[in-house]
């Protein structure tokens, strides 16, 4: 399953989730069986070339997620967490809520 993240760095470990307004690069991230297989960074959105996103992790419940959505993603939002690692310990656990 892939899952995306709007990020201020291209970092794996320092980079932090933004909002949409002041997203600066998009992290993909192949997550499967309950292992992240690969973190990917992209400048713009339209860059990443997988036919299906299953999930998008955003900052706040206020975004604006229909696009996302739209396209087929479920729109996730944090709620304390920050950086990769945190936001799939939350993942994993399903402590993000769904917008929505």
């Amino acid at each position: 399953m892939f899952i995306l993240i709007p990020v201020d760095g291209t970092d794996a470990v320092e980079s932090k989730i933004t909002t949409l307004l002041n997203v600066k690069h998009w992290a993909l991230i192949d997550f499967d069986g309950g292992v992240v297989n690969a973190i990917q960074f992209f400048d713009e959105r339209t860059q990443i070339e997988v036919d299906w996103i299953d999930y998008a992790i955003l900052d706040n419940k206020y975004e604006n997620y229909i696009e996302l959505m739209g396209e087929g993603m479920t729109c996730l939002v944090r709620r304390e967490e920050e950086t990769i690692e945190e936001l799939f310990s939350a993942f994993r656990f399903k402590e993000l809520d769904e917008i929505g």
